[in-house]
Order: C-alpha cells, then structure tokens, then sequence
C-alpha cells in the first residue's frame, strides 16, 4: 500500500520498495491498463514461467559451454571478477541484482572521473545519459562481448531464478529511475523484468 509522505512533497513510498514521484495528488494506484495486462491472471503466470524455465533447460547445453569459454576469456583478459552484478528494478518496483560478465576495468571508477577532467564534452554527454559512446572503462574483450550481447548471457541464472523473463521489458538501472519515471508508472514495475525488448 503506497501514500504520500505530505501533500507538498508528492512523494510516494511503495512498502519495501523505493519513493518516485507522482503526477497527481492521489494515492498510487495501478492504472486500468495495468490491470488488464495478462501478468495479472495467475494463468498466464504459471505458463510463461513454465516456459522460461523450459527454454533456459533446453538451452543449457548450448550456453553453459559458451559461458565457460567467455569466463576463461574474461578471467584471463585483465584483473578483476569474471561476473558482476547491477542493481535494477522489475515488477512492483523490487529490486533485484541482474548478472552480466565484467566488461570494465577493475578501476573503472578512477578511470572515468580522469576522463571526464580531461574532455568535458564528454562530461556533457555522460550529465546527460550516463553513457558514453566512447567508454574508456571498457576493455577490448568487454567491447566486443558488448558489440554482440554475449555479456548478457548471464542473466539466464536470474531467468533460472524467477527474477526475470526472457520476454518482457528490459530492467532499467536504479540511477535512472527518475529519468524514466513516466515510462516506469505506466509500463515497467507491473511485468517481470526481460532479458529482451527495448530500453
């Protein structure tokens, strides 16, 4: 059950879950659409999980030899883990630790304050998005597993772990929340997250 907090701040706070902003001086609600989308009936549920649970079996053999070779590749590229994971937000506004291999640097933090003293177009492009179409942060092996989305591949554990679908809307990342506020409240936090679909 969400309410606001007072009613200048129209700030709303879902019970274990995170505050976001809302449009009108209202208590959140779901909204008709969302209350006719078919994640709502219990149906539907038990059959897209059965069938995400099915097709990850099914492909395990496939990508289990696939993810050993892009470990070993990882591990022996540059120092650092082999995996790491991103807090994101799914269904209900949960949040949940999405995996992807590491394509970064182990330091990648220091190496993009320096880059973003030295070029502030770049400073300008990364205020705004969070993205750089150029990375340095980004090692040789980590661009290419990028270029082809082999670093998601991970994510077929969380599909494993009913934390994600591999049909649905792409979980955005928790600093982007308030950019995607109105995309979220209308779409995003009702159906399970996807390794799939667009951002």
């Amino acid at each position: 059950m969400a309410e606001y907090q007072s009613p200048e701040t129209r700030i709303a706070t879902v019970e274990g879950s995170y505050p976001y902003t809302q449009m009108v001086g209202q208590p959140y609600s779901r909204s008709y659409r969302s209350t006719r989308i078919p994640a709502q009936f219990f149906r539907y549920r038990v059959v897209k999980r059965c069938l995400d649970v099915g097709l990850a079996l099914a492909s395990a053999p496939i990508l289990l030899p696939i993810l050993a070779v892009i470990s070993v590749v990882v591990l022996l590229s540059s120092p650092g883990p082999v995996f790491y994971s991103h807090r994101r937000i799914r269904r209900n506004g949960e949040f949940f630790s999405m995996w992807k291999f590491r394509t970064m640097c182990q330091n990648s933090a220091e190496v993009l304050e320096q880059y973003l003293s030295q070029h502030p177009e770049a400073r300008a492009e990364w205020n705004k998005s969070h993205k750089l179409r150029h990375d340095p942060r980004v090692t040789s092996v980590g661009s290419f597993l990028r270029r082809y989305s082999l670093d998601e591949l991970p994510q077929i554990f969380n599909v494993l772990e009913g934390k994600m679908s591999f049909v649905g809307p792409r979980p955005h990342a928790v600093a982007h929340n308030e950019a995607y506020r109105k995309l979220i409240m209308a779409t995003r936090l009702d159906p399970v997250a996807a390794c799939t679909d667009l951002w």
